[in-house]
């Protein structure tokens, strides 16, 4: 934790790091029954490390196991809130029953909805559009952290493939073979960007250790796998690579929270995973494993627990809960066919290009804020379909507009933020940075010093 706290630049608090890696080492044991853990050289029983989808089917079997209903495809479109404001339920609709509206009404409501790639090209990532990023400031939370989705991560080019272990052993050339100097370490991933910007790159495994290729189909049984589709031997052909961003998936940026138990500023509203932002267990940087994989479960312990405590003492009210979805159901100007497709179009194309999102700039991330300020107008003032697609367009586009003008406020460069403009660190940044707002952005400092609130372009000027 010592080391996780100086590499997370400021940011990262160790309380909160003991409490989530304590849990998380107490409640992995108790899914052995649904999940086949391996076991070390010496036969004991290795509780560290999980593979994704046998995981995932872990903690489906554990959920039903517990006789909670799980509603598959079916995405929630808006929180829906009691006469005081706290929340008191959802509503989605039944993607698999002709889109059929379903509504459920509960004591509190644990946002778990995931991150933002911003519709990169990640493994698994479509359908992480930041819904819950946009639902929680509709109910008057705050964002934190979002200025951090400059997390970009190898992979083989026209692949979605991302596991990155592999590369801490790679070689790299140009398209002329000349080899690129390319050392592996925090900065690997500057040097790659801008050797992309020149031109092809192109890799070779083949100083992966032996007894790693030997279990590489076991530890990433996906890493492999589309090299022996496309009859590529990694450890002695040479084949192209690409960068994907992660956004918030391996970036840290989300909801802020108050506590680990994941209490947000709206009464009845927790969050967790990639929902919530996990600056104080990861700090300024993040990645796929480690800490971020312990936060993915022991904030959801700890959400889930305090969430049925709340709704135990809570009263069935008679009062009618109010939905609070805004954006892309409820036009401020007149209803208009929005081209949907163009404004996420217009998104990925202000949170992709490295010299937009990773080499930040006060130029580029003004003109970012005029394009995506236009976008968001044009889906505000005139989408009324309320349909899952409108409010996955929505949260893509909020998202980003608080992303790129919290970078704009943080005049330096620290962790996964990087400001060519700016390219040291500023004391006077050591704290997190909140923002909101949905028809006009805010940012504020975090904490009792915190600076009066910050419009966007004031930011980027």
């Amino acid at each position: 934790m010592a080391n996780r706290v100086a590499s997370g630049l400021g940011l990262g608090e160790a309380e909160w790091m003991y409490r989530i890696l304590d849990q998380t080492w107490r409640t992995l044991p108790t899914l052995a029954r649904h999940y086949k853990f391996g076991a070390d050289d010496e036969g004991r029983v290795n509780y560290r490390a999980v593979r994704g989808p046998e995981y995932m089917r872990a903690l489906r079997q554990q959920v039903l196991s517990h006789g909670v209903t799980i509603l598959d495809h079916s995405p929630v479109l808006e929180l829906l809130a009691r006469s005081d404001g706290s929340i008191g339920g959802a509503r989605g609709q039944r993607r698999q029953d002709g889109g059929r509206a379903y509504r459920i009404e509960a004591g509190a409501v644990v946002l778990a909805a995931g991150g933002t790639s911003f519709l990169s090209h990640l493994l698994g990532s479509w359908t992480n559009t930041g819904n819950g990023y946009l639902m929680a400031p509709e109910a008057g939370a705050e964002m934190s952290g979002v200025e951090f989705t400059a997390a970009y991560t190898i992979a083989p080019a026209h692949s979605t493939m991302t596991r990155s272990m592999a590369y801490a052993f790679a070689t790299y050339y140009d398209a002329d073979g000349h080899e690129l100097d390319l050392p592996f370490g925090p900065d690997q991933t500057i040097g790659l960007a801008r050797a992309l910007q020149r031109g092809p790159v192109y890799c070779s495994l083949h100083l992966l250790p032996d007894d790693i290729k030997a279990r590489l189909h076991t530890i990433s049984p996906n890493v492999p796998l589309v090299f022996d589709r496309w009859g590529i031997d990694p450890y002695r052909d040479r084949f192209e690579v690409t960068l994907h961003n992660d956004g918030t998936i391996r970036g840290i940026g989300g909801v802020r929270v108050h506590d680990v138990d994941g209490t947000t500023s709206v009464p009845g509203l927790f969050v967790a995973g990639d929902n919530a932002s996990r600056e104080k267990v990861a700090g300024a940087i993040s990645g796929g494993g480690n800490v971020n994989s312990a936060w993915a479960l022991s904030s959801g312990v700890f959400a889930g627990r305090t969430a049925a405590c709340l709704s135990r003492g809570v009263k069935r009210s008679k009062s009618r809960l109010r939905p609070l979805g805004r954006v892309g159901r409820e036009p401020r100007s007149g209803a208009q066919t929005v081209d949907l497709a163009a404004l996420r179009d217009g998104v990925r194309a202000e949170m992709h290009p490295f010299d937009k999102n990773l080499f930040r700039t006060r130029q580029g991330l003004a003109a970012s804020i005029r394009v995506l300020e236009g976008l968001w107008a044009e889906l505000a003032d005139h989408a009324d379909t309320g349909t899952i697609a409108s409010r996955e367009t929505a949260a893509l586009l909020a998202t980003a507009r608080w992303s790129v003008a919290t970078a704009a406020t943080r005049n330096e460069s620290r962790g996964l933020h990087r400001r060519e403009d700016f390219p040291s660190q500023d004391s006077g940044f050591a704290t997190r940075l909140l923002s909101g707002g949905l028809d006009k952005v805010w940012v504020a400092a975090d904490g009792p010093s915190a600076n009066a609130e910050t419009g966007q372009l004031e930011a980027a000027s």
